[in-house]
């Protein structure tokens, strides 16, 4: 299984960054790519077109009433790489709209029940996950329970 965090190039700098704490603790299951609006990583563009690849999207960034969303009911555990949008909230939904390739995407979204437990940004949507929480849910989804926990672990001292 692979994790691919398609990155804002500004979450590079951010103390708050919850993917990078992913990459360092994740054995190498989670990877980080960085979004180019004009130059999308070719690697990534293939996985979609192959249907290789979902796109893990929060239920609060998509609007069921968008047309291009896809009402299908994706199978997380079919795919073995997914990919995440890592950025802001505001960020993600620009590299979303700005990326073509994505929106060919089979898509997945979590139906939360609770609230992030992510309290070092503002703005979050109710309901939206931050990265890493998003990471811990894909891999328990997985049977990886192990390292979910470990990443909870690692994530509850981080947003201390």
């Amino acid at each position: 299984m692979k994790i691919f965090l398609l990155t804002h190039e500004r979450e590079l700098h951010r103390a708050t960054n919850t993917g990078s704490l992913a990459i360092e603790n994740a054995n190498n299951i989670v990877e980080r790519i960085l979004w180019e609006r004009v130059k999308p990583n070719k690697d990534l563009v293939q996985l979609i077109e192959n249907n290789e690849a979902v796109l893990l999207y929060s239920k609060s960034e998509l609007s069921l009433d968008a047309p291009w969303v896809k009402t299908s009911s994706v199978k997380i555990e079919a795919y073995e790489n997914i990919i995440i949008i890592d950025s802001t909230w505001q960020e993600s939904k620009k590299i979303f709209n700005q990326s073509a390739y994505l929106k060919n995407a089979p898509q997945y979204t979590f139906k939360t029940v609770r609230d992030s437990l992510y309290k070092l940004r503002a703005n979050q949507p109710k309901g939206g996950l931050c990265t890493i929480e998003c990471i811990i849910e894909v891999l328990r989804l997985k049977g990886q329970n192990k390292m979910a926990a470990e990443l909870s672990l690692k994530f509850e001292q981080f947003n201390g």
